[in-house]
């Protein structure tokens, strides 16, 4: 089926792929039969057909098959990733006898904060529903006595984990199996804000108090390097995600936070707009025109910065000349944020130059 041109496509997370490969694992050993596709219900209610990439019949009481996961239009490390399962029948073990288990390339929780304890497999909720509700679907007309073992693998998972965050949350070996609904939805922010909130649940199961919020690896390096010695936990990259990481801070009852960003952002945030990648260059070069002429009094150099092409281009006049106007770029990015947490986080915002060097802290003596 076409879909408009502008609209974008949604595709179906690493629990509903686990859930469809457990499904055609246990479809072919009722049935003897490899099937090429298999039917889904999502946790929104919605089905799906899933394309079934290998399956076959390890001995008569055990079948292994995998799919492909597809983000559809989202961008996702594990798009186009092998995800599997292998499916044992085995006697009965308890009340519930579908039995779910991480194998190879499925990471192992190793640090508290997270919903799943330390020493099981990296397996949320979400897929473990999708995949109980799977295999019920195959039992009301194929009945068995056999208890069910489902063990999810991901052939490449290990090597793809290594390009996530999964080693910052206490998870180790492999990818995690998430999914919420079993849906990918295109550009949704959901995930983002979810791994920011997680990453600050483990920050807190380890009983820290302190964060450094920063908007990407380059501006998390260079605070790596400026605080060598807090917690690898304490530091989370927020992205985009201002407002909702303001909150989430705030709601975990963490007392302190720095901000530790580059002049683009903190201008973003300077003037208090909630989801940062939102805000219009033309905007934010106003606003930076008119704190400049109001810091400097010189009308020249706030025409020079309005017209400068980025907040980027603007930095390099404005330090050389106008420290003042950086230092009030970051004192109202720091009570913005202040803001967003509802006043109960203490905020520091430490702007880099673009070589890691602090151009600017509004409060060098603490954090």
């Amino acid at each position: 089926m076409k879909r408009p041109p502008d609209r974008l496509r949604s595709g179906f997370t690493t629990g509903a792929a686990a859930a469809a490969a457990a499904k055609a694992a246990l479809q072919l050993l009722f049935t003897g039969r490899v099937p090429t596709v298999v039917d889904i219900t999502f946790l929104t209610g919605e089905a799906a057909t899933i394309a079934v990439h290998d399956c076959r019949l390890v001995n008569p009481n055990k079948a292994r098959c995998t799919v492909i996961k597809d983000a559809g239009d989202d961008p996702d490390i594990t798009h186009g990733a092998e995800i599997g399962a292998e499916v044992t029948l085995e006697k009965p073990w308890g009340a519930g006898r579908v039995r779910i288990t991480g194998g190879a390339g499925v990471g192992v929780v190793t640090k508290p904060g997270l919903e799943i304890p330390p020493g099981r497999a990296a397996i949320t909720q979400g897929p473990v529903a999708m995949i109980t509700d799977s295999i019920h679907a195959l039992l009301d007309s194929h009945p068995t006595d056999a208890g069910i073992h489902v063990e999810v693998f991901v052939p490449e998972g290990e090597r793809l984990a290594k390009k996530t965050l999964n080693a910052r949350l206490g998870i180790i070996g492999g990818l995690s199996i998430l999914g919420t609904t079993g849906i990918v939805r295109p550009m949704s922010h959901e995930a983002y804000v979810a791994t920011i909130e997680k990453s600050m649940d483990v920050a807190r199961a380890a009983g820290l108090t302190h964060l450094v919020l920063t908007t990407g690896r380059r501006s998390e390096r260079f605070a790596q390097n400026r605080w060598p010695s807090l917690a690898e936990e304490a530091f989370i990259q927020i992205g985009d995600f201002f407002q909702a990481a303001m909150t989430a801070a705030a709601s975990r009852g963490f007392s302190s936070a720095t901000l530790a960003v580059f002049f683009g952002k903190a201008v973003k945030m300077a003037q208090n707009i909630p989801h940062t990648h939102a805000a219009k260059s033309e905007l934010t070069l106003e606003s930076l025109a008119r704190w400049t002429l109001e810091q400097t009094g010189n009308p020249e150099l706030a025409r020079r910065i309005a017209a400068s092409n980025t907040a980027r281009h603007a930095f390099d006049p404005l330090m050389e000349s106008a420290l003042p106007v950086v230092a009030h770029v970051a004192g109202k990015a720091r009570r913005c944020a202040a803001g967003f947490s509802g006043n109960k986080v203490r905020v520091r915002c430490v702007i880099f130059d673009y070589d890691g060097t602090p151009a600017v802290d509004t409060q060098p003596d603490w954090g």
